[in-house]
């Protein structure tokens, strides 16, 4: 899968947890909660999402390696490729 179909995948799941939010607004290296206005149950069902949309276990202790979109993607790309 590409950054760019990972990028799409995080924006599409963003997309449903903060529906008022539009992901390509977002600076790609703000914190995700702060900037979409979202607790640690909302962070929590994005992960889970990603998880099914791309199959990629992402450990809670990993979390805050994905806490902006830039780390998210860069976090699953490389677990993709692997």
């Amino acid at each position: 899968m590409t950054r760019d179909e990972i990028k799409t995948v995080l924006f599409d799941e963003i997309g449903n947890i903060a529906p008022e939010i539009d992901p390509a607004t977002v600076d790609e290296t703000a914190d995700l909660l702060e900037a979409l206005d979202i607790d640690s149950i909302g962070f929590l069902n994005l992960m889970i999402a990603l998880d099914k949309r791309l199959g990629v276990n992402v450990p809670e202790a990993d979390y805050p390696r994905l806490r902006s979109i830039a780390k998210a993607v860069d976090y699953l790309a490389a677990k993709a490729a692997t």
